[in-house]
């Protein structure tokens, strides 16, 4: 593994490393989820690396004159170092919370200067370790260098000068990683709802919106793993404890702690039918209704909906003052628009008029109702028993004017309908119906919902390593 520090300094964090693809790790520890060009994560690498010592790590600042590197977003602001880390940004911030969390940075940081140099003296490259005096020539086929010790060389007196000279040359670095980690600045996102929907929403104005508690941080992001493989990017979350919050921060997500977000969720006991669940889908409509009062289109869709696609294109093709919403129907022959099958997990909201005034009926109603949000959209919508029903998928709110279309559930089906969970290839199932997505529900418990999604392979997280994966097989 090589290494170029690309100032001088390795407190300014600018470097290009290389390996090659050897069959053994880079390292011993597990790679955090930095956010790449906000400091940090090089020096980690490099750090980790010595210190596992699975390969031989080399500087060849020296040696690489002529590598070419557009590198305007640096040039165009100020290099800072960490002498001054309270006031950087909360990315620089979020990547020292996880060099300090993760590996031995916080506990043993290398030696910069004792890391063995490439230099070329007399027409000759060779290795240099400056701190024991020790030189050795460098060889084509590579050395074992991390299994034995290097002999002293016996070169001419001109290269012991050249030595010398690059000895002379080399600057002590006065900086360390190690105690700014010691120091760190709070974690806090800067954004506000508003400067995140303006910063994620795509060119139609639309937002998908996901809410989550700590005891689904996993399901999370499966889930967002699998949106950023779909290369979906205008994603929000809204976190409902603030360990959820500084979790999502520290993956780089664009993430808002919503204060009235209910306290006290249970860790294993908030599935359907609980009280916790009750207050927590309540919160969600909520959300909606204030992003679409902000002039966003939102796509609410529960962690535990697998995207097969992108749906929004189809979402968007029924127009405004349409609510279209997934069907909670098992049966597979009849009327999708039944009593109180309305499933408020996965539903698509224009930000019109008459969508808002609606949805400000349906907040109402589950305010002072002592269920879950869910029948409160129904009975809001389409009716208690079905009175506003038109034909077999649709219900029309009477005095909003708005249409509630419920989707094909071959298209969108739930966890119950046509038991494709159970099928030995739930993936060549669904694919065979055409799905868009497939929800996770008709499951009770939260382990039982992980533990199915998982072996489905329908899953694209490894929790272990936090780094998203296809068809993972980790269970949390």
């Amino acid at each position: 593994m090589l290494t170029q520090k690309w100032l001088g300094n390795h407190c300014d964090d600018r470097m290009l490393m290389a390996w090659n693809s050897k069959n053994v790790p880079l390292h011993n520890g597990v790679l955090p989820p930095f956010l790449y060009g906000k400091g940090i994560h090089n020096h980690w690498v490099i750090n980790e690396a010595v210190l596992s010592d699975f390969r031989f790590v080399f500087d060849a600042s020296s040696t690489i004159s002529s590598f070419y590197l557009n590198d305007e977003e640096h040039k165009s602001e100020k290099t800072s170092s960490f002498s001054d880390a309270k006031n950087r940004s909360w990315e620089n911030v979020g990547n020292s919370h996880l060099g300090a969390t993760y590996g031995l940075l916080s506990f043993h940081e290398i030696n910069y200067s004792s890391i063995v140099k490439l230099v070329k003296c007399d027409g000759h490259y060779l290795f240099v370790d400056l701190t024991e005096d020790i030189t050795y020539p460098f060889m084509d086929q590579g050395l074992n260098l991390w299994n034995r010790r290097i002999l002293h060389s016996r070169r001419k007196k001109k290269t012991v000068a050249c030595v010398n000279h690059i000895k002379s040359q080399e600057r002590v670095l006065n900086c360390s990683l190690r105690d700014q980690l010691k120091e760190l600045a709070p974690l806090e996102f800067p954004f506000s709802l508003e400067s995140l929907l303006s910063g994620t929403a795509d060119e139609n104005k639309t937002v998908v919106l996901a809410v989550a508690g700590y005891s689904y941080k996993d399901m999370l992001m499966s889930w967002v793993c699998r949106l950023r493989h779909l290369q979906v990017t205008n994603f929000l979350i809204c976190a409902l404890d603030h360990e959820t919050y500084e979790f999502s921060v520290l993956q780089g997500l664009p993430v808002f702690h919503d204060p009235s977000a209910p306290s006290n969720i249970s860790f294993d006991d908030c599935h359907f039918g609980t009280k916790c669940f009750q207050r927590v889908t309540k919160m969600k409509s909520r959300m909606v209704l204030k992003i679409l009062k902000l002039g966003y289109n939102v796509l609410l869709s529960d962690v535990d909906v697998y995207w097969f696609t992108n749906p929004l294109p189809v979402l968007r093709s029924f127009g405004p003052a349409v609510l279209v919403a997934q069907s909670d129907e098992y049966n597979k022959a009849g009327p999708v628009n039944l009593p109180r099958r309305l499933n408020s997990g996965f539903y698509f909201a224009h930000s019109d008029g008459s969508t808002i005034a609606a949805l400000e009926k349906v907040v109402k109603h589950a305010t002072i109702s002592g269920l879950s949000e869910q029948p409160s959209f129904y009975d809001t919508l389409c009716g208690e028993g079905g009175s506003n029903r038109i034909g077999d998928d649709r219900c029309v709110e009477p005095e909003t004017n708005l249409t509630v279309h419920f989707l094909d559930r071959n298209l969108f089906p739930n966890g119950a309908y046509l038991d494709l969970w159970q099928k030995k290839n739930v993936k060549n199932a669904c694919a065979k119906k055409g799905c868009l997505i497939l929800h996770n529900n008709w499951i009770s418990g939260r382990l039982k919902k992980l533990e199915r999604q998982v072996l489905s392979g329908l899953w694209e997280y490894d929790s272990s390593k936090r780094l998203c994966c296809r068809g993972c097989m980790v269970l949390s």
